[in-house]
């Protein structure tokens, strides 16, 4: 079968675990730890990436599998990563960085790329946008460009474009797929809090109360310290969470704080607070 052509907006962490997660897998097979390691007949192998985008001086101008190395981006290294031929391109800085995220990441002084003629030059199929949590503007950019370029457009961040109706009909108009939006981890704090939650109830519980709280060392909690950015994060894995019950439950979720010496280790608090027999 053919390659599935594509391009990342954004190579920070989450990039480099796919670009990480996709060389592992491509000599792996379907029992070694993926949920779905085949999709219609594709496997981590069909996969080819043609296109990335970021704005980082460290990582503008490198190799797609040397980007992925640089700091402030602190991934486990689970293999290493042949070069795959990709440059990264700059692209458009808009409200991609946050204030906080200002003091550790230099912004490339080189012109931003035509972000709609690269992912044409390189026959792009589908557009994976990873930009940092609260980069409306920017995502909303690189929505318009996968509509310019006739590319499918999956949003892994917490900006409300799939769900958007208006979005979406635009996306359906033009005959694309549109996915998303944020993205959850296979094992994570949202997944875990949502089957305590369904687990709860099934079992006869009458659910009172629940909080999440997580802390985190990477650039996505250190970017998540402004409040403003935080909105749509925080409706996203609400709603994830308030969809596993049939009545209203006050929750509260959200990043709580930024520990640097946690770096890409995750620590997440549950509450749940309820009544049963």
């Amino acid at each position: 079968m053919r390659k599935i052509k594509v391009a990342i907006a954004g190579v920070g962490n989450c990039a480099s675990a796919l670009v990480q997660g996709l060389q592992y897998y491509s000599k792996k097979g379907p029992d070694d730890g993926l949920t779905y390691w085949d999709l219609g007949g594709y496997t981590p192998k069909d996969i080819e990436f043609v296109a990335a985008f970021d704005v980082n001086s460290r990582k503008v101008g490198k190799d797609l599998s040397q980007a992925i190395l640089q700091p402030p981006n602190n991934t486990v290294k689970i293999v290493d990563v042949p070069k795959l031929g990709v440059q990264v391109k700059k692209g458009p800085v808009l409200d991609g960085i946050g204030k906080y995220l200002k003091d550790v990441v230099s912004v490339s002084g080189q012109p931003a790329q035509d972000v709609v003629q690269e992912l044409k030059d390189t026959g792009a199929e589908i557009l994976v946008n990873y930009l940092p949590v609260g980069s409306t503007e920017a995502s909303r950019n690189y929505a318009e460009a996968a509509l310019a370029a006739r590319v499918a457009f999956v949003n892994a961040i917490p900006v409300f474009i799939a769900s958007d109706s208006a979005w979406a009909a635009r996306f359906e108009k033009a005959g694309l797929p549109v996915a998303g939006d944020d993205v959850m981890s296979q094992i994570g704090a949202t997944v875990l809090h949502k089957t305590l939650v369904k687990m709860a109830i099934d079992r006869g519980v009458k659910v009172d109360e629940t909080y999440q709280l997580n802390i985190g060392g990477d650039t996505d909690f250190l970017n998540m310290l402004e409040e403003s950015r935080l909105k749509d994060k925080r409706e996203s894995k609400t709603s994830a969470v308030r969809a596993m019950s049939p009545y209203e439950v006050p929750t509260r979720i959200g990043p709580s704080d930024y520990v640097p010496f946690l770096e890409n280790d995750k620590v997440c608090y549950i509450w749940l607070k309820g009544r049963y027999f």
